[in-house]
């Protein structure tokens, strides 16, 4: 069995929590001005911090998420919650992480990303409905 370069791991591991309709959406509209950030984010994050073995996707989910909530980083936060579906975190989940957010990041934070969260699964729910 060959090792995948970190760039490869990071591809596969941003696929399966992004999805691939989202993956190639962001890969055809690279440029050559944001092509060395995109390597950046697919091999540091994807590759090397979300392929870590040493917590589940599902947790890294309810992490990611606190920490875009706390730091308003709003479309962010949208794009992960649909990321929930590839990760098995639960609208459950995501209601325990923002309270952990409300505590040590302010209310305010999760408050507004609540109300994304709420927007963005009940769009989840519309796209299944039809």
């Amino acid at each position: 069995m060959t090792t995948l370069s970190r760039h490869d791991q990071g591809m596969q591991t941003r696929r399966a929590v992004l999805g691939d309709a989202h993956v190639d959406r962001a890969e055809a509209a690279k440029t050559a001005f944001d092509e060395p950030f995109q390597a950046l984010i697919t091999e540091a994050a994807w590759g090397h911090v979300w392929s870590r073995p040493q917590i589940t996707r599902r947790e890294r989910s309810m992490i990611t998420l606190a920490l875009l909530a706390a730091l308003g980083q709003w479309d962010e936060v949208a794009m992960h919650v649909r990321a929930t579906r590839n990760t098995g975190a639960t609208p459950d989940d995501l209601r325990e992480a923002m309270m952990h957010v409300a505590i040590y990041a302010g209310v305010p934070a999760a408050n507004h990303a609540n109300k994304i969260i709420k927007d963005t699964l009940a769009q989840m729910e519309a796209a299944d409905a039809q």
